[in-house]
């Protein structure tokens, strides 16, 4: 069943991306890219479903966690991103790459579909499983969930109303969560991955799922989220004095400011 439903996850995601890849063609904007991820783990999750037939309460619990997680962050996506263009990222990928439309076949879309893929094996896990009871740690994985999703959700908005205030032009967010992590809203995705992780215990092939969160914790502190704002931020000395004082990744107290005199 596990092996079927790595195949089937797979072709879906192919499938997935091809559309978007089309999509994005069509609109010159890559970006959309960025909306496609969450929506793509709530495609897999039903393809699953349906496939096993598997709706135990510990399969629902996981049905539900990935619906409300990739629906919330595609729509806070679509607003954020909504008549502003493409992203900086793809915009520059757009100006630098040779032969720009075949690499963000590959580079873009097919290398995202992968990292989903393996970014989904708790998904594929869990569903191949007939076991449905909730044990502690499948409960601890839901609280570590929420713990997480309360991150990355408020994170999210906490900025989307620092950016849309006229007076907060060109300034840095340091606020809220984010005066106690740079970026709490990767924080709470990673955390997020983790507890859906601890849903797959149990499971025959529970030792697989641990790709998932470890992949995912890795692209987002050292290739594509922390790495890569931290990188835009380069040379700004406010930015600079944020890092002295505020954890990157882990929420924790701040530092106090440094006397000048």
């Amino acid at each position: 069943m596990f092996l079927q439903l790595l195949f089937l996850s797979g072709t879906t995601i192919f499938i997935y991306m091809v559309v978007w890849y089309l999509l994005g063609l069509i609109k010159k904007d890559n970006s959309i890219i960025d909306i496609a991820w969450g929506l793509g783990f709530i495609v897999v999750a039903y393809a699953n479903i349906w496939f096993t037939g598997n709706t135990g309460t510990k399969q629902l619990f996981l049905l539900s966690l990935v619906t409300i997680w990739g629906l919330r962050l595609a729509f806070y996506l679509f607003i954020r991103n909504r008549g502003v263009g493409e992203d900086y990222r793809y915009a520059q990928w757009r100006r630098d790459w040779k032969y720009f439309n075949l690499r963000a076949f590959f580079q873009i879309f097919m290398l995202q579909g992968t990292i989903m893929w393996a970014v989904a094996l708790p998904i594929m896990v869990c569903l191949a499983s007939t076991a449905s009871a909730m044990a502690w740690y499948h409960w601890l994985g839901l609280g570590i969930w929420l713990v997480g999703f309360y991150f990355e959700a408020v994170g999210d908005w906490q900025k989307y109303r620092f950016k849309t205030n006229p007076a907060n032009k060109g300034k840095t967010i340091m606020t809220g969560l984010w005066a106690y992590t740079r970026h709490p809203n990767y924080f709470g995705e990673s955390l997020m991955w983790w507890g859906v992780f601890l849903l797959s215990l149990g499971s025959s092939y529970w030792y697989i799922s641990l790709i998932s969160p470890v992949l995912l914790t890795f692209f987002l502190i050292k290739v594509s989220g922390v790495a890569m704002l931290e990188k835009k931020y380069r040379g700004d000395m406010e930015y600079a004095d944020y890092q002295r004082r505020t954890n990157s990744f882990i929420p924790w107290w701040p530092k106090k400011p440094k006397k000048l005199f």
